[in-house]
């Protein structure tokens, strides 16, 4: 566990742990730190991080992200001016993303366990050194994890993401070569259900929750229902696979935004969404023709098809309370890393995308909150103050990476 030289000291006293955010607004930099924002809104380059993935926010507004310097860094701003001047790191583990805050824990995913470190809220640090509660995760392929804590605190989601773009071996794109079944499946490809109060947990202990998400990196439970919803990224190599256009290849298939109930399947390896169309059709390796469903039409449908090879990769709710405004007053935001893959077309998808609900249901629209497009800011997390005071945004490139402290200007 590494402290940095910026004067960190445990605080007295309760109160001393809130008393910076009651300290006056600081100033947004000029250019919100390069992000379009909104008219109303601001924001600050709270931090500069390497590497820089998930965000977790506790309830005094300490930060808390995973991937950074190995392992977790906990970030505070003690003199409330909108950058964190306070470091604390621990959990080891470079490359990883999965971080989730509990009442009296962190929990963390390395690419292969998820470990949990008890922990006091209004601390910086945790108070041991880590429980593994459950190891032995798939790795290669999509190898990261992503947490999502339940309602009650008793379960934690995560997802498992697939080894391969559609369960053939790089490179090959012949369609008699395409196993059915997929041999990926038992243990990959889905959203599985851990205790948290158990510890030596393996995959055979878990509960298999979703199925057929490819990579279901952006996991969040939304507040009102409990309920677990989810993004996942779509296949790639429509194009070298069934000799789609340019046009086909760069906007399909979508990445699939919905509900992860138990029990779904949303197709992959052999189904994709096609957000032209509105439906799910029979990939090209299973005997698919761009138009034919077959069975996909009885798999889970999204509640939005995002464009695609956007790279939706971390989903956060907004809580009960919040001073974004009754535009943001129920809905969820979710990060998208950007794309690579849709030339010769532009590349595109380099923001944080506001998703409005009602009744706990998402309506079926979005709209761009934070925009990165103009330099290819590679958005990979998402989390608002518990309290709603603030959204925090990290990416993890251009180097070194930036977490954003974004608020209204205005009382809204």
């Amino acid at each position: 566990m590494r402290r940095s030289l910026l004067a960190f000291a445990p605080f007295a006293v309760a109160g001393a742990l809130l008393a910076f955010r009651h300290q006056p607004a600081p100033a947004c930099d000029p250019d919100n730190g390069g992000l379009v924002l909104p008219k109303g809104f601001c924001a600050t380059v709270y931090a500069t991080l390497v590497g820089a993935r998930h965000v977790a926010v506790a309830p005094n507004g300490d930060v808390f992200v995973s991937g950074a310097r190995g392992g977790i860094t906990a970030l505070r701003d003690r003199k409330g001016s909108g950058h964190a001047d306070t470091t604390v790191t621990f959990g080891g583990s470079p490359g990883s993303t999965g971080i989730a805050l509990g009442t009296d824990a962190i929990y963390y995913a390395p690419s292969d366990r998820v470990i949990r470190f008890a922990w006091k809220p209004g601390s910086l640090a945790p108070s041991d050194s880590g429980t593994v509660i459950v190891s032995g995760l798939p790795v290669g392929g999509h190898t990261a994890k992503t947490l999502a804590l339940s309602k009650d605190g008793a379960s934690i989601f995560v997802d498992h993401g697939s080894a391969s773009n559609i369960c053939l071996a790089r490179g090959a794109t012949v369609k008699s070569r395409a196993p059915m079944p997929c041999p990926e499946l038992p243990t990959r490809a889905g959203t599985w259900r851990y205790d948290t109060r158990k510890v030596n947990q393996t995959i055979a202990d878990g509960e298999r929750w979703t199925t057929g998400v490819r990579n279901g990196m952006a996991l969040a439970i939304e507040p009102t229902t409990g309920a677990l919803w989810g993004a996942t990224h779509g296949r790639d190599d429509l194009r070298g696979a069934l000799g789609f256009s340019n046009e086909d290849n760069a906007e399909k298939p979508a990445e699939e935004f919905g509900v992860f109930a138990k029990g779904s399947d949303y197709g992959w390896p052999y189904c994709y969404y096609d957000p032209i169309a509105k439906k799910k059709v029979q990939g090209p390796e299973y005997g698919g023709d761009g138009v034919k469903q077959g069975e996909c039409a009885n798999k889970t449908q999204p509640a939005i098809g995002f464009p695609g090879h956007w790279a939706p990769l971390a989903l956060n709710f907004v809580p009960a309370k919040n001073s974004f405004g009754s535009e943001y007053a129920s809905g969820a935001f979710i990060a998208f890393h950007g794309s690579w893959n849709r030339d010769p077309l532009p590349q595109a998808g380099f923001r944080v995308a506001f998703i409005p609900f009602k009744n706990g249901k998402a309506v079926g629209t979005y709209t761009t909150f934070a925009d990165g497009s103009a330099t290819q800011i590679k958005i990979s997390g998402v989390a608002m103050a518990p309290d709603g005071s603030a959204l925090y945004i990290a990416s993890d490139s251009p180097a070194p990476g930036r977490i954003w402290r974004v608020v209204p200007t205005t009382s809204r």
